[in-house]
């Protein structure tokens, strides 16, 4: 075992990271690094960097790796049951010293992709440091979130927006990203014309960068297949029916990224996520915001 010294450890004994240890379980339990990482929001190469720090760490090999699954080791079985006690006790004791101070209801609002796709981690997180704080989430449209924002319907919305752009006067960017085009490993849908595309409806920031892009160099293309859900979009890609613009962190095997000037495509730039609050809503509001605003920050 690696020695460790740390003035926070008496005994000379590492200290393992609660953090960690959620990603730990997250692989555990779905088989999959990939599938982990979008459990818990981070890149599978942040996943990997974490496992790779705890093994060594605890000098022991915690997964076995096969091509297509992860296995746990018996030390890994071990690891398990004290990490799961360990969340456990560490939701438990934040939740004695915060939930009785915050309660309330929040009314958040988010697109469809981190309506599915972020949101329920980021909430069963939080419902474990806020019991008392009732959370109702609306999906839907930029425009019709903003709109509801701005009426009084919503306390937070979560919007999806082109890099520096400001959508309203009270967005926040609170994480940044590269959009790439996106298609299937030897697909061919890239070599048609006019170029076939997935994508959300009117209103969506990809789809506003990758048609501006398209149209800046030229291309011609035609919409193949539509759909706010970027699973259905990822559905398109993977038959070949078209190339999509996607998070650089949700491009995984068999999707690749095109790289910039294949078939002429030019690069998309950066998308990011903005956090949208109305004032003066309240503790259990600000709460959620904060911590919306945390977890994006650790990504």
């Amino acid at each position: 075992m690696t020695e460790n010294n740390s003035p926070n450890s008496p005994q000379g004994l590492p200290l393992l990271d609660v953090e960690v240890l959620r990603t730990f379980v997250a692989i555990a339990e779905t088989g999959s690094f990939t599938r982990a990482a979008q459990q818990v929001f981070r890149t599978p190469s942040a996943v990997s960097m974490q496992i790779k720090r705890l093994e060594e760490m605890l000098g022991r090999a915690m997964f076995v790796r096969e091509p297509r699954q992860v296995h746990l080791t018996p030390e890994g079985e071990t690891l398990l049951g004290y990490a799961r006690q360990m969340l456990e006790l560490n939701d438990e004791a934040v939740g004695q010293f915060l939930s009785p101070q915050v309660g309330g209801t929040v009314r958040l609002g988010a697109p469809d992709d981190l309506g599915t796709r972020v949101l329920p981690n980021v909430l069963s997180q939080f419902a474990r440091s806020f019991p008392a704080v009732q959370v109702n989430v609306r999906v839907g449209r930029s425009p019709d979130l903003m709109r509801r924002l701005d009426i009084g319907e919503l306390d937070i919305a979560l919007l999806i927006t082109e890099a520096g752009h400001q959508p309203h006067p009270l967005a926040e960017a609170i994480y940044r990203e590269p959009l790439v085009w996106t298609g299937r490993e030897g697909g061919v849908a890239l070599q048609r014309t006019p170029l076939p595309l997935a994508v959300a409806d009117r209103g969506c920031a990809w789809r506003r960068m990758a048609l501006a892009s398209l149209e800046r160099t030229g291309h011609r293309y035609r919409i193949a297949y539509t759909c706010e859900h970027t699973g259905a979009q990822e559905a398109a890609i993977l038959q070949d029916i078209a190339i999509t613009p996607f998070p650089r962190s949700l491009v995984q095997s068999p999707l690749r990224v095109i790289e910039e000037d294949e078939g002429g495509l030019t690069a998309l730039g950066d998308y990011e996520v903005v956090l949208l609050r109305m004032p003066a809503r309240g503790a259990a509001a600000e709460a959620l915001a904060q911590h919306i605003v945390d977890y994006f920050a650790d990504l």
